[in-house]
């Protein structure tokens, strides 16, 4: 599905609710198996084993520049959407931060704050394999949305490994949502913080994510991340 075909709106709603929105059909199964098909490329800057940091189980590698394609098309065409509702949230949380409509002039204001490194990446599960609940920092500017696509089928791929997200209200208990994502979906969600208005102003809600044990098969994520890394 096109860009200009989703819902934006209803994508902004959702935000606003929960944390995160569906993208329907974000990419199309042969996209998805391109990308599938570059993990063992030498296109990337660095390869990540979850066990050996704590992160959970099965890796994932951040992709160097250049981007592939749908990548770096999806990144700044995805941002120039967002990026709206990413100033809506600040200027909600009294942040006098702001998000210019280009993602290249973000980019360009990582850059000069030392954040270079690209951030998206390419992620692979096998069975056994999760992700702990977290958060896509990496620097002092951070866009505050990220999109994961999913590459693999649920049911045919793999068993298990649902996209998971939890928000921590002032004073209350977690909440998890477990995201419904079929092959070539996407989600969008909030990377770290989320504005909500309540009867008594503005207060924050802090959100992470992860992904539940697999139980069977081989699950292929790719995330895009807006900001770069220090």
């Amino acid at each position: 599905m096109a860009l200009t075909e989703q819902d934006w709106t209803g994508a902004a709603d959702g935000l606003n609710a929960q944390g995160w929105a569906l993208l329907p059909k974000l990419i199309d199964a042969s996209a998805a198996a391109r990308l599938r098909g570059l993990y063992d490329k030498e296109i990337f800057r660095s390869h990540v084993i979850m066990a050996r940091h704590g992160f959970g189980r099965g890796e994932y590698k951040y992709f160097s520049y250049p981007l592939p394609d749908p990548i770096a098309r999806l990144r700044p065409a995805l941002y120039a959407h967002l990026a709206p509702i990413a100033n809506r949230w600040a200027g909600m949380r009294d942040d006098e931060t702001r998000y210019p409509e280009r993602h290249q002039d973000f980019l360009d204001r990582c850059h000069q704050a030392g954040q270079r490194r690209p951030t998206p990446l390419l992620l692979k599960y096998g069975p056994g394999d999760y992700n702990c609940l977290h958060q896509d920092l990496y620097g002092e500017h951070v866009f505050p949305l990220q999109v994961a696509i999913l590459l693999s089928q649920p049911g045919e791929d793999f068993m298990g490994g649902e996209f998971v997200m939890t928000e921590q209200r002032p004073r209350m208990q977690s909440r998890a949502s477990v995201v419904p994502l079929t092959l070539g979906d996407g989600v969008v969600f909030a990377v770290h913080k989320r504005p909500v208005k309540g009867s008594r102003g503005t207060y924050t809600v802090n959100h992470r994510h992860g992904v539940s044990v697999l139980t069977a098969g081989a699950r292929y994520t790719t995330g895009i991340i807006f900001h770069d890394a220090a």
